[in-house]
């Protein structure tokens, strides 16, 4: 499934919605939790980065091994070896990123009865939250750094 489009490897294509998305997802998510007066305009696109982007690793990650398990047949080369180990990593933790983004989205909505205010744990929960999406948005930017520079030299050389 994730082998080739239209005939074209599906690596070379997927990865590129995977490298715009991902980064996008990390600064949005940094945004959206360290500064709270831009929430009402950045939670759209919070959420669809958060869904975007971690479907955009996943189909990158499959193409990946796909494209491995073609060209290779098991005699993988060590720089594509090290790029691929990336991948796992990569996936989870775009995948978590994007959970806590959403729920942080979820939870931080505005009160739909005027005049109600927020309680102290739900301020408590909010800034958890912020603090656990900005630790993974660091993470996450480390791998898809460490991934896209791996597979950069994988493929045209130190």
């Amino acid at each position: 499934m994730f082998d080739q489009i239209l005939g074209l490897p599906a690596h070379p294509l997927i990865i590129h919605a995977a490298v715009v998305l991902t980064p996008l997802l990390v600064v949005l998510s940094i945004a959206y939790a360290v500064l709270p007066a831009f929430r009402r305009r950045l939670d759209w696109a919070v959420v669809l980065t958060a869904i975007a982007a971690p479907a955009a690793v996943f189909g990158a990650k499959e193409s990946g091994e796909e494209l491995e398990a073609r060209l290779f047949k098991g005699q993988i080369p060590q720089p594509v070896l090290d790029h691929s180990s990336f991948a796992n990593p990569l996936f989870f933790s775009t995948l978590g990123l994007g959970v806590v983004a959403l729920v942080l989205v979820y939870l931080t909505r505005p009160v739909r009865e005027p005049g109600t205010a927020a309680t102290g744990s739900a301020r408590a929960v909010s800034l958890v939250l912020s603090v656990l999406a900005v630790v993974l948005a660091l993470v996450v930017a480390y791998y898809v750094f460490r991934a896209g520079d791996s597979g950069a030299r994988a493929v045209w050389g130190s």
